[in-house]
């Protein structure tokens, strides 16, 4: 759930970096899923693993009725699915979105694995058993492995209609979200409350509460954690702009911005995946290399933080 169309081009921030750095960023692709397995996390509640970078579409794929931007976001599924992608979360707030998923990927032939995550984000019950029911339309896929209630609307009411839905194998997992701070208190109250199977908020190096309160207690009650706005709207790759990746940071594999902020997230023992969005191919294959090679231990977290913050 997070969006770099609007953040200072990577492109022209790679251009401005020097020596190694830059030739390690002439080739951003990543390797083949076929070629080297990617890291994974175990979804608590079944131990399923998950690939640890999945993709959001808020704003970037609500692209109305436009042939050539739906074109656009279908060869953008294509890349992510090629590099080892499975999970693609959406919801009816982010408009056309759902829609040009499911037509992009009507084009797609590798898509065996596909992860459909989307939410319900409606009052009332009927409301909400409809809502759900067109975002399976709209995707074209026989049931959600993933239905998660959305900013925590009417979420007491739709977690029993979600309960439901499991038990009869409509949908796999149940899940609950926040991107706003100002509710962090309530989603802690819920997940006490409440066996979720998934949480989703936001956490990035310069959005960091949640490690006070919400990653340890989705740890502690076995839920997988969903990570939106990894990039925080962009503003990260603004404050890196013409700063040099350090060049220890080969150390875990990573050959770029994108994969620094990425990795750091993915390296806290209690996220499973995040969700990074864009509207690039060159981007996503970007954002795809943080699922391979290595992740920073405790340590090099500590350090990659201390470096952000100098800059």
């Amino acid at each position: 759930m997070d969006y770099d169309s609007r953040a200072i081009s990577r492109r022209r921030f790679l251009r401005q970096s020097s020596g190694l750095i830059a030739a390690l960023l002439l080739n951003p692709r990543a390797p083949n899923s076929a070629e080297r397995p990617n890291i994974t996390k175990l979804i608590p509640s079944t131990g399923e693993p998950l690939p640890v970078i999945g993709m959001g579409s808020w704003l970037i794929f609500d692209v109305g009725s436009n042939a050539d931007e739906r074109a656009d976001r279908a060869k953008v599924l294509q890349a992510f699915f090629d590099n080892g992608g499975t999970l693609i979360d959406s919801s009816p707030m982010y408009g056309s979105s759902e829609e040009v998923i499911g037509e992009g990927l009507k084009s797609i032939k590798n898509k065996i694995n596909l992860f459909a995550a989307t939410k319900v984000w409606i009052l009332g019950k009927k409301s909400g058993i409809q809502q759900m029911e067109n975002s399976q339309k709209f995707w074209g896929v026989p049931r959600f492995d993933l239905m998660q209630i959305h900013n925590m609307l009417d979420w007491e009411t739709h977690w029993e209609t979600l309960k439901e839905w499991k038990a009869e194998g409509r949908i796999r997992y149940i899940g609950i979200t926040t991107s706003h701070g100002s509710r962090h208190e309530a989603l802690a109250k819920a997940m006490v409350k409440t066996p979720f199977d998934f949480v989703q908020f936001t956490y990035n190096l310069e959005d960091r509460d949640v490690e006070q309160r919400l990653l340890p207690l989705a740890q502690e009650r076995g839920m997988a954690v969903l990570i939106n706005r990894p990039f925080n709207g962009g503003s990260l790759f603004h404050r890196v702009r013409s700063k040099p990746l350090p060049l220890w940071a080969s150390e875990f594999d990573c050959r770029n911005w994108a994969q620094y902020f990425l990795k750091f997230i993915v390296s806290h023992p209690a996220v499973t995946c995040a969700i990074p969005a864009t509207s690039k191919v060159d981007h996503m294959l970007e954002n795809m290399g943080a699922v391979f090679g290595r992740l920073p231990d405790a340590a090099t977290r500590r350090r990659m933080l201390e470096y952000f913050e100098r800059l």
